[in-house]
């Protein structure tokens, strides 16, 4: 019998090319790899905007958005960060239940709150491309600096007057994604602010002897007088490194704090929060593994900085979203008892397999994806349909049939009927591709199948056990009832004719 929930997590981690425990992201990934304790003091606590994905390794979508993700956090570095956290890690499932994450790959931007370490948390839900992730994390960065003109020049500066200041002179309007990062570097330190290079502004250009642009000048003293013109390129790290002869920028992640030890009812109080959030996250979890999921978050807050630029751009609310969860995965035929019960029996019927060689790669992930979103609809709409499965190289029929069938050390998609004794190939070049195994290639197939078009194949001698013959039942003796004696005369006659009926031969027993 197959147990389709226990055997949804094994496919799950069936088509992992990595170790479970291994994630998506290695030691030299630009992707700030979490936990549910690191994030409070990595992102929470941080004055940069940040976007995290919640992911599984098993998940054939997170694979799928992996190279964009990477790419994204090699663009946003230095602006933004981008981090991940695995969900699958037991010691993250309640953390990431908190977080309402039902499906995998979940992304949330988290940008800083009115409050320090009550950041606004709103869910992703635009391209899953490097470019649109970008995009986004932007639009969200707080907009610290200043614009500055002749008319406001004058107050601006004497606002902290002991407090450094820097003044980038542009041609832009618009305030920059890296001139945004450098004022929450030095937040609290330098006070950052912005003039264009306009008819208005003339006076400023003159005050400080502006000829070109952009040009960042430093007032270490808040003196206008003291101004330090910045010869260098206009790349962060070098502006940065300039600056840092007016103050040291702020540390990132911000350094741990001690945590006050909270009272027994409040702990327990937590604890049982924790405990729900992660039963409600497992719930989830459990009925995803190849597909990918996207899911609403906590709804947006609007947030207002002091003195931010008028072009900077507003956080927008978002509404939450109703939770779209993939389909469950097909479950796998982990014996070669289940695969003769369901597929390989001289009395089974039609079933699809799915034969997934022991180091899948995206192409087997995507096969039990599009499977499991076929299976999954024509059960919505209550049809008819054979029924699907895994069949792992771990179980002693995969080689059997692989070799019956003369079959590559691919994945492969057949459809096999033990009863009538004949198998059925999915169509594909001389190697699987992801185009052979997409749902609506599968889907054609299935269809040619159920409709009885196509030609169909022999299946080889004994691949099908014979079925047992029927033991012939013995005829059981008869036990003979004596009937009840009645008293009745007998005749001589009638003794010479018994004894005569006794003294025949008769066959023996």
């Amino acid at each position: 019998m197959v147990h389709t929930q226990a055997l949804a997590v094994a496919a799950a981690a069936l088509l992992a090319a990595l170790p479970v425990n291994a994630g998506l992201y290695g030691k030299s990934s630009k992707v700030i790899q979490l936990d549910g304790k690191s994030y409070d003091r990595l992102i929470a606590q941080s004055n940069y905007t940040s976007i995290v994905e919640f992911y599984a390794p098993w998940c054939g979508h997170c694979k799928n958005l992996q190279p964009a993700y990477e790419k994204a956090a090699a663009n946003l570095q230095g602006l933004a960060k981008v981090a991940a956290i695995d969900c699958d890690e037991e010691m993250n499932k309640p953390f990431c239940g908190q977080m309402g994450v039902q499906g995998f790959p979940t992304l949330k931007i988290v940008k800083p709150g009115k409050t320090p370490g009550r950041p606004i948390v709103e869910p992703y839900e635009g391209p899953r491309t490097a470019k649109g992730i970008v995009d986004a994390v932007i639009d969200k960065i707080p907009n610290l600096v200043k614009r500055v003109d002749d008319k406001t020049l004058e107050a601006w500066l004497a606002e902290s007057k002991e407090t450094p200041k820097a003044i980038l002179f542009s041609d832009k309007g618009k305030t920059s994604a890296m001139l945004k990062a450098i004022a929450i570097d030095f937040k609290g330190s330098i006070n950052v602010a912005q003039i264009r290079n306009t008819d208005k502004e003339k006076a400023s250009l003159e005050l400080f002897g502006i000829t070109k642009f952009p040009t960042l000048l430093l007032l270490p003293g808040g003196k206008e007088a003291e101004g330090i013109v910045y010869e260098g390129e206009m790349k962060k790290e070098s502006m940065v490194k300039f600056l840092t002869q007016a103050a040291e920028p702020n540390q990132d992640p911000a350094p741990a704090k001690v945590k006050v030890k909270s009272k027994a009812k409040d702990a327990k109080k937590d604890s049982k929060k924790a405990s729900k959030a992660k039963e409600e996250f497992e719930a989830s979890s459990e009925s995803q593994a190849s597909a990918e999921g996207e899911t609403g978050g906590p709804t947006a807050t609007d947030e207002t900085i002091v003195d931010e630029a008028t072009e900077s751009p507003q956080p927008e609310v978002e509404s939450e979203k109703p939770v779209v969860l993939p389909a469950p995965p097909i479950p796998i035929l982990s014996t070669e008892a289940e695969l003769e019960a369901e597929c390989l029996g001289p009395r089974t019927g039609t079933c699809i397999l799915a034969l997934i060689p022991s180091s899948p790669d995206e192409v087997a992930a995507d096969a039990v994806g599009s499977l499991s979103e076929i299976a999954h609809k024509h059960k919505q709409h209550q049809r008819k349909l054979f029924p699907f499965y895994v069949l792992s190289e771990a179980n002693p029929g995969f080689r059997k049939i692989k070799d019956a069938l003369k079959l590559g050390t691919d994945i492969e998609v057949i459809a096999i009927n033990g009863r009538r004794g004949w198998w059925k190939k999915l169509p594909s070049g001389e190697k699987v591709a992801a185009a052979d195994v997409s749902e609506e290639a599968i889907e054609n197939w299935v269809d040619t199948i159920r409709l009885g078009e196509g030609a169909k194949k022999k299946l080889p001698e004994g691949l099908v056990p014979e079925e047992p013959e029927e033991p012939v039942a013995e005829e059981s003796e008869v036990p003979i009832v004596a009937e009840e004696a009645t008293e009745t005369t007998v005749t001589v006659e009638e003794v010479k004719a018994e004894e005569t009926k006794v003294a025949e031969p008769h066959d023996e027993l």
